[in-house]
């Protein structure tokens, strides 16, 4: 077992993204159909979103400078000057000492600046009580505040969630280039494994639990998956299937037959199937040791252990790096579950705050970034990784706290 040489993670990952090259074919698809695909080239904004000043909230347009000094023993008083209707371009400039009823993304009138909350106001006949002051800018979103005209509103290499396929949407876009999607196949290697389907097992039979479980991360993760079946434990078969399989598929993942045993020829086998070969044979990880990476013709090949908690453990860590990247992916994957907040995010006891983040490593720690921003607009989703859950029982998250991540995948 020449081949067996125990390499750190450190040392796998790099030689991942050494032996691995993306795929370069692009396809042009409907929006419709990109979820999950990869990015092939960058995209620009169209127009400016909104392409007018907007509401973020119920209630009324006004000049900041006529409330200042509002309170609820002291209160303001306005004149009320009509009402702006959704979809519609308000009829009259607002004058001094006025306000105009705006709905949540309604437009706001020429003259104003501000929208006090319908909570912090009320409507006495036409005659306005304000109960609160109010700054420029208060409750409104401004001409391009969300999306500019001209900037790069995606960048190639960017993987295609919800979020980027509605800011794709808010510009009247509706065809993308894309990096072609992979195809994974797989094969289950083993005189011990049987078909899922298998009413009752003999003794000693195990059913195919590793082609369900990989096939549905491969399928999680936005890939298409070929499911090959199972090989026994002839090396002469395993070589002929898995020759046949990766003719048809961008990455061939075989599960079993790792380890040093007198049956386990597969690191054998993966390097008779192309050049360069077998590049990792054994990571210095527990689970998952006799793991095996190779690249046939472009091609990468993932030898998993055959054992389910390994070889989900092995694939969540490696198998992962080397789809993305296949996938033309311009990033790696973030692949944590904690993070440290850098700032201070305040909240109401009584509620519960979920709040994005951006995520990033520094020092060898991940931090998460909080991207704060008006509740209306897409870039900050866009912007972020994730989101930190903060509960109704507690009154924010201190500055070096750390705090679990939901990650956007």
């Amino acid at each position: 077992m020449k081949f067996f040489q125990v390499k750190s993670v450190e040392e796998t990952f790099r030689l991942i993204d050494e032996q691995i090259e993306p795929l370069t074919e692009k396809v042009t698809k409907p929006l419709f159909e990109v979820l999950h695909f990869v990015l092939a080239e960058d995209v620009e904004v169209k127009e400016n979103l909104p392409n007018f000043r907007r509401s973020t909230v119920d209630g009324y347009a006004v000049k900041a400078k006529d409330t200042f000094g509002a309170s609820e023993s002291m209160p303001g008083f306005l004149t009320l000057a009509g009402e702006v209707s959704m979809g519609e371009q308000p009829k009259n400039s607002l004058g001094t000492g006025e306000g105009m009823y705006v709905p949540t993304g309604g437009m706001l009138p020429d003259g104003s600046d501000a929208v006090i909350m319908i909570e912090n106001s009320e409507d006495l006949g036409g005659l306005l009580n304000i109960y609160r002051q109010t700054a420029p800018g208060e409750n409104v979103i401004s001409v391009g505040e969300d999306l500019k005209q001209g900037q790069v509103l995606l960048k190639k290499g960017t993987r295609l969630r919800a979020q980027e396929l509605g800011a794709l949407a808010s510009q009247g876009i509706l065809e993308v280039p894309v990096f072609r999607k992979p195809v994974i196949g797989y094969l289950s290697s083993g005189d011990e494994i049987v078909p899922m389907e298998t009413k009752e097992l003999a003794s000693g039979e195990i059913r195919d639990l590793n082609g369900m479980t990989i096939g549905a991360l491969v399928t999680e993760w936005g890939y298409d998956f070929l499911y090959g079946g199972i090989v026994k434990d002839d090396r002469e078969e395993l070589e002929e299937r898995a020759r046949e399989m990766l003719e048809t598929t961008d990455c061939l993942i075989l599960s079993g037959g790792s380890s040093v045993g007198t049956k386990d020829y597969s690191v054998d086998v993966i390097q008779s199937l192309g050049s360069p070969g077998v590049f990792v044979h054994g990571i210095s990880v527990k689970p998952g040791k006799p793991t095996i990476l190779s690249a046939a013709n472009r091609k990468p090949i993932i030898g998993l252990p055959g054992h389910p908690a390994s070889a989900m453990i092995i694939f969540h860590l490696f198998g992962k790096a080397i789809l993305h990247r296949l996938s033309g992916l311009a990033s790696t994957e973030k692949q944590l579950s904690y993070a440290i907040v850098t700032k201070n995010i305040p909240s109401a006891p009584g509620r519960t705050d979920y709040v994005r983040v951006r995520l990033f490593e520094q020092e060898k720690q991940w931090f998460a970034e909080p991207i704060f921003g008006k509740s209306g607009l897409i870039s900050t989703l866009v912007k972020s990784d994730g989101m930190i859950e903060i509960s109704s029982q507690s009154e924010g998250v201190q500055k070096g706290e750390k705090v679990p991540v939901r990650l956007f995948q």
